[in-house]
């Protein structure tokens, strides 16, 4: 008789899979509550202590780990001495394993005291998993859970192939992967350490129906060790999400985040291909959106809007008087989705800006992998190093310039004047050409009065002197170039008061 091992924490679908394998007539043997489970609902089944004749030790700790479980597993039916070995030991063939493992991954997201978390850390079930499909040719590793329709019909119809065997081996090992990469991270959080290796998990959400451009296949997965806005929204209306989509929401999103409704810094951020076009505070949720559409009517056709406050009926329908993709934000009013809903193509996404966004960034190179801490900067050190000083209205004007700064791409500069921007230039190789690009592109602007802010220092005098004949009145920068002292002294010459903040904002 062909034999079944079964032990599973998802129990999805497993009563039917197991009854199907036992009019197979396949023996079942299982653990726990999995055999509970099983045994319920009529099904014959044989407790593992009867395979081992070892009872379950240490709180259920070890029930598996034995030899009369992996050497069944384990032995080479084409190889004469495994045979053998096998026979000589009493050890009996293990043709298929089903196994899905402890939720560490849900204990993670509920945040579990770190003993629970240690408990829900799995051995039996990975080592278990790891032998089946070290053996695939000979023994079927089922761990999901909707493959079990599939392997039922592929045995009964007798069709089971060497290149599923194959296939099921690389889910297996895709699951125990993804499950010690979460644990690694888990230990590395706790600690604060790191290690030279570094596994990364991802779960696959859906397939995208293209990339950036339709000739490009693309995936979205998710990193369930982090727990962001951007891995918990729902989404109320309109087609699914695109990759540039979700990639420019991304951004969207984090730059709202930067700021708190809670304060009263209620904000809107308009945005088109992963650069803000718009971005503004107001005192109510009206008076943001309309300030960031104000700042540019033209590039905001067709990008995404967030918002880090609920967005109301007035919002709404200035909104809908513009093509957008998406609308992002944490909550809506029943008479805001009355209107939004009537674009029925239009995203709209009930988003909770509040929860954090992930501790790292990645950029995948061709074979290399970089991956940095994020720029979250929250309180940058200050320093005025000119004659005029700056006003509390500058001050607050240079901030949200800044803030706005980082999520362009450099080189990058920000025009700012009553918590709005007013130009923007970004993705420039001279700082110059980002100032002339935002000049230009803004013509229609009246820049006498504004603030500006850069991402990086200026390497020479010229920015300021083009920002002094705009009328810019104060400028922020990290300063820490060498010629830091001429930008100083065109400023001082021109009546321009400058902050230093010491950091960089390079968004590549």
């Amino acid at each position: 008789m062909k034999r079944a091992l079964i032990s599973v924490t998802d129990k999805t679908g497993i009563v039917e899979f197991a009854r199907s394998l036992s009019e197979l007539g396949y023996e079942i043997i299982s653990t726990g509550g999995t055999l509970n489970e099983i045994s319920k609902n009529g099904i014959a089944v044989t407790p593992i202590d009867k395979i081992t004749n070892f009872p379950e030790i240490l709180d259920g700790r070890v029930k598996t780990l034995h030899p009369m479980v992996h050497g069944g597993l384990l032995y080479k039916r084409d190889n004469p001495r495994h045979v053998e070995t096998a026979s000589k030991h009493g050890i009996s063939p293990i043709d298929i394993v089903v196994v899905n493992l402890y939720d560490f991954e849900g204990s993670l997201k509920l945040n579990k005291a770190h003993e629970e978390m240690i408990e829900n850390i799995d051995i039996g079930g990975p080592s278990m998993i790891r032998s089946a499909a070290k053996n695939y040719k000979d023994v079927l590793v089922v761990v999901e859970p909707n493959d079990y329709d599939k392997i039922t019909d592929m045995l009964k119809n007798e069709k089971i192939t060497l290149e599923l065997r194959e296939e099921l081996a690389m889910k297996a090992y895709s699951a125990t992967a993804y499950y010690d990469a979460m644990i690694s991270r888990y230990f590395m959080s706790k600690t604060g350490k790191e290690s030279d290796s570094v596994t990364l998990g991802f779960k696959k959400v859906e397939e995208l129906r293209y990339g950036e451009n339709p000739h490009q296949a693309a995936k979205l997965y998710n990193d369930n060790f982090v727990n962001s806005y951007f891995s918990n929204y729902n989404q109320l209306n309109g087609k699914n999400l695109s990759f540039n989509n979700l990639n420019d929401l991304n951004t969207a999103v984090e730059l709202c985040a930067e700021f708190d409704s809670s304060k009263g810094d209620f904000a809107a951020v308009a945005l088109k291909h992963a650069t803000p076009c718009g971005v503004a505070l107001g005192n109510t949720p009206f008076e943001a959106f309309k300030k960031a559409y104000d700042a540019d009517k033209l590039s905001i056709f067709g990008g995404i809007v967030a918002m880090n406050s609920i967005v109301d009926a007035d919002t709404a329908a200035l909104m809908s008087e513009i093509f957008l993709e998406v609308v992002a934000a944490p909550s809506y009013t029943e008479d805001a989705l009355e209107i939004l809903k009537k674009k029925k193509n239009l995203r709209i996404l009930e988003i909770d800006v509040k929860l954090k966004k992930s501790e790292f960034d990645i950029k995948y190179l061709s074979g290399k992998v970089l991956i940095q801490d994020t720029d979250n900067i929250k309180d940058e050190k200050f320093e005025c190093v000119t004659l005029k000083k700056t006003t509390k209205e500058e001050d607050k004007d240079l901030i949200f310039a800044m803030k706005v700064c980082k999520y362009v791409k450099s080189n990058a500069v920000v025009i700012a004047k009553d918590l709005a921007t007013r130009a923007i230039g970004g993705g420039q190789t001279s700082r110059i050409w980002a100032l002339d690009t935002a000049i230009n592109n803004y013509s229609d602007k009246n820049f006498s009065g504004c603030v500006l802010a850069s991402d990086a220092f200026f390497p020479f005098s010229d920015c300021v002197e083009l920002a002094a004949e705009i009328g810019i009145t104060s400028i922020i920068q990290p300063g820490g170039s060498v010629k830091d002292q001429m930008s100083i002294d065109e400023c001082n010459k021109s009546g321009v008061s400058m902050i230093f903040t010491g950091t960089r904002h390079f968004k590549h």
